[in-house]
């Protein structure tokens, strides 16, 4: 189809000729949808024949408008303008460039493109020199905007009238036209957010050469079903207005992300913005959100690993005029410690995501009775859609599909929306490989092995790509297959980055320069990167890259030991998460997780970091807490190396809450022995120590024990401040603060009292003498004993002491903004807490 003017074709059904400047002949044509000539919708739809020798685009059309009110977008145009033809000359093209500011002609449902051009000379009256331009597309980046309608009035030919394209999509029977030809029709983007939003899978118009990109949930191949429920309640979060936010977690293949789709989707076409951002999208860049002028709805996919991006969000909703929704929609595989953290960053972040509500969306189809019935929806809607994928249009699908046996759908496995529409993509496509089952139903427990099944047809795409990149008769299949999970696992930033990876993979690292920069140039067409500069994108959906990966490193576990030499940080935390990732399949019987664990264990000074943050978001973490377990009793780790570990373990981790204990306990021995030894030099370590497990252990609920470890820790601090006042009354200090709190966690609160009143009294000495080291610690101990009082019914003498806490870290949180934040908020709620006491 061709976009023009309505002006140009007069109305829908007429017979049209088409051409191209430059190009060869002319098509005939049929007007499919024509909006009112000179009116606000002066747009059509022309239908043109098929032709071989027109180069037809491949690529799907995207749609855009502009979202914010800010001045200024860029815009171009290319048409055949009267002024830039010469008599006896073939018709000849102009490209123009100018801006778009969305106020102007904002009443009248006009964008208005001030041409950065200087206005052409031009003499003939009554007409304008841009005759002939109308029906030219005007487009913003890669989106199309709107069509050129008229040379507008009053601006010296220095404007042109633009038809905006929510105009039109605002025209049920032009989506429906679109629709019906194949076009996308799905919603506008907002322009101005165009360079922070992830590339979408390419239309169904679009080749595809892999049948499992059929399965991508932006795809949306299959119709959306289901969610009643949830998807009201989502729009009717969405119809409240204001700032909001809302996790949506679950195992791979549930559906999160389908339903953000399919509810983006409803938003789009009511007029929302919506922004799916990339994953490199850097903080100031999301900030620039605060301008959008439309309701807006932001989808974060994978957000227990964008932390960062969630809270530059709610910077920018902060900064937002709340007149119009601005909606964060978090998609996670789990939701927990990350969660935990990422809501208490900043007290701004903990103020706007404190309400926010935490849904697990269960598995779609758990009633056993309309499994069948999805099934069969699945196989039809992929069967629609087969032709699509290279070497397959030939088959009669949807034959296929209307004759394709029910398979026994029992298994619980079936419940999770994936695996029903893998396996009916399987199912279809093993009727066209010699010796498959044919049209014979698979055994019942397939369920495990569909993606194996999968994998054995993406391998077709495998073998055509690196025959076309010469690779097929010099490496092996397995070695190419390796090279595959290798990509997956780790990735690479860069083409010298990936062969620095290369390097490091059996079967590749004698191979030539040229030969491995073919490999990475085979992956990268099999599978092209979303994201700009990274070599290449993902098999997907997920659990296939990921069960192909555990395929490869059950054969040669070698293999990550290899590629973690030389990685970097980001190859290194993606080996840990898809490798825990493969690892919980049932398949491979726990022999994954037994690799992972000792890898872990070999590479901790290089992978501990990354451990410890990857346990907190993956979804599968035991082999990784298994590995640090495994740390704090082996006799070879260096102490110093525990209580590095140790200190890199966040604040308050459930997951992690009892491996903290065991890294305290191993690192308190180890100084035990020490002291014992050389209690002058390993003495004031000893304490602390003691001092660190008293802590973890009062966090798992231990208080007795944490209770006896903070006692000998002040013991040893007595002592040491005795000796060496200067040096060690700071650390006296925080002994006695602790041990208020052990006190105070075992009903013994007047001696709890006390600790904290003598704590209280070497802070205010100390923040005399050096204010600003120590004011923080003085606010920290007016803060607990604020508690200690009001336990014991002091609530006016409780009171002072939390509101000096609170006036301390308001001055140092403006000081320091962020750094101070949580530790304010904590002496707000106690000082309400002891507000709600009786007098």
């Amino acid at each position: 189809m061709v976009l023009t003017s309505a002006h140009v074709v007069a109305r829908a059904g007429e017979l049209v000729q088409a051409f191209q400047p430059g190009g060869v002949g002319v098509l005939g044509g049929r007007v499919v949808w024509c909006g009112t000539p000179g009116k606000r919708d002066d747009a059509a739809l022309v239908l043109i024949d098929d032709d071989p020798a027109w180069q037809m685009p491949k690529a799907s059309v995207r749609w855009g408008r502009m979202a914010t009110d800010r001045p200024g977008t860029t815009s171009r145009t290319w048409g055949v303008p009267d002024v830039a033809q010469r008599p006896g000359l073939p018709v000849e093209a102009a490209q123009l460039t100018g801006t778009i500011n969305p106020g102007s002609g904002f009443v009248g449902n006009q964008y208005v493109m001030d041409l950065l051009q200087h206005p052409p000379q031009w003499s003939r009256e009554g007409t304008s020199p841009w005759g002939g331009l109308s029906g030219a597309a005007v487009f913003c980046g890669r989106l199309l905007a709107g069509v050129v309608a008229s040379d507008r009035a009053h601006s010296g030919h220095g404007q042109l009238n633009v038809v905006p394209a929510y105009v039109l999509h605002h025209d049920r029977a032009f989506r429906g036209v679109l629709a019906e030809h194949g076009a996308s029709a799905t919603g506008l983007e907002a322009v101005e957010l165009q360079h922070l939003a992830d590339v979408e899978p390419a239309g169904r118009g679009a080749a595809l050469g892999s049948p499992a990109a059929l399965l991508q949930a932006g795809r949306q191949t299959v119709p959306f079903h289901g969610r009643k429920d949830l998807l009201a309640d989502l729009l009717a979060w969405c119809g409240r207005g204001g700032f909001g936010a809302w996790l949506l977690h679950g195992p791979g293949g549930q559906g999160k992300t389908r339903l953000a789709h399919h509810l983006a989707g409803l938003l789009a076409a009511d007029g929302w913005a919506v922004l799916w951002p990339r994953a490199d999208v850097i903080a100031a860049e999301l900030r620039e959100l605060r301008d959008v002028a439309k309701p807006l709805l932001i989808v974060l996919d994978y957000a227990e690993a964008r932390s960062g991006q969630l809270t530059a969000l709610v910077e920018a909703a902060a900064h937002h005029p709340g007149s119009k929704p601005f909606k964060v929609l978090l998609l996670a595989r789990t939701a927990g410690d990350w969660w935990v953290q990422a809501k208490s960053v900043t007290l701004l972040v903990e103020d706007y995501l404190d309400d926010a509500p935490s849904i697990r969306l269960e598995p779609l189809e758990q009633d056993l009775g309309p499994r069948p019935e999805a099934y069969r929806t699945a196989a039809r809607a992929l069967a629609g859609a087969l032709p699509s994928v290279r070497g397959l249009a030939g088959h009669d699908w949807r034959t296929v599909a209307d004759t394709l046996p029910t398979p026994s759908l029992n298994h619980a496995g079936f419940a999770n929306a994936l695996t029903l529409q893998m396996t009916a993509l399987a199912d279809l496509l093993d009727t066209t490989t010699p010796g498959s089952p044919g049209t014979a139903p698979p055994p019942a427990d397939h369920v495990q092995g569909v993606e194996d099944r999968l994998l054995g047809h993406e391998r077709r795409h495998w073998q055509h790509g690196a025959t076309a990149h010469g690779l097929n008769s010099a490496l092996s299949r397995t070695t190419l297959e390796t090279a595959l999970a290798a990509a997956h696992l780790v990735g690479a930033a860069d083409r010298d980055q990936a062969d620095h990876m290369w390097l490091r993979v059996p079967a590749l690292d004698d191979q030539p320069r040229d030969r491995r920069d073919a490999v990475t140039a085979w992956i990268t067409a099999l599978y092209p990167p979303a994201e700009s500069g990274r070599s290449w994108g993902a098999l997907q959906p997920d659990r296939l890259a990921e069960r192909h990966i555990g395929n490869i490193l059950a054969a040669n576990p070698n293999l990550a030991e290899r590629l973690i030499e030389g990685a970097d940080d980001a190859q290194a935390t993606q080996l840990l998460t898809v490798y825990s990732r493969a690892a919980a399949h049932p398949t491979f019987d726990g022999c994954l997780s037994t690799h992972l664990t000792s890898l872990c264990v070999r590479h901790h000074s290089q992978l501990a970091p990354h451990i410890v943050a990857t346990a907190i978001q993956a979804d599968h973490p035991q082999p990784l807490i298994t590995a640090l377990d495994a740390l704090t009793t082996d006799p070879t780790i260096a102490v110093s190396d525990l209580t590095t570990l140790h200190n890199r373990l966040p604040h308050a981790s459930r997951r992690l809450a009892n491996t903290a204990v065991q890294l305290a306990e191993a690192i308190t021995n180890h100084y035990r022995v020490l002291a014992e030894a050389s209690p002058d030099a390993y003495l004031p370590d000893l304490a602390m120590a003691l001092n660190n497990l008293s802590v973890d252990l009062g966090k798992v609920g231990r208080r007795e024990e944490a209770l006896g470890a903070s006692e000998e820790a002040l013991r040893h601090y007595r002592a040491l401040a005795e000796a060496t006042p200067d040096a060690f009354m700071p650390d006296l200090a925080m002994a006695l603060n602790n041990l208020s709190v052990r006190l105070g966690e075992v009903g013994r609160r007047e001696e709890a009292l006390g600790a904290s009143e003598e704590a209280l009294r070497h802070y205010r000495a100390l923040a005399e003498a050096t204010p600003d080291a120590y004011l923080p610690n003085l606010a920290s101990a007016l803060n607990n004993l604020s508690v200690r009082l009001g336990e014991v019914g002091r609530r006016e003498e409780a009171l002072g002491a939390v509101e000096e806490a609170v006036t301390i870290r308001r001055a140092l949180a403006e000081a320091s903004p962020g750094l101070f934040d949580a530790n304010l908020r904590n002496s707000l709620e106690i000082a309400a807490w002891l507000r709600s006491l009786p007098e």
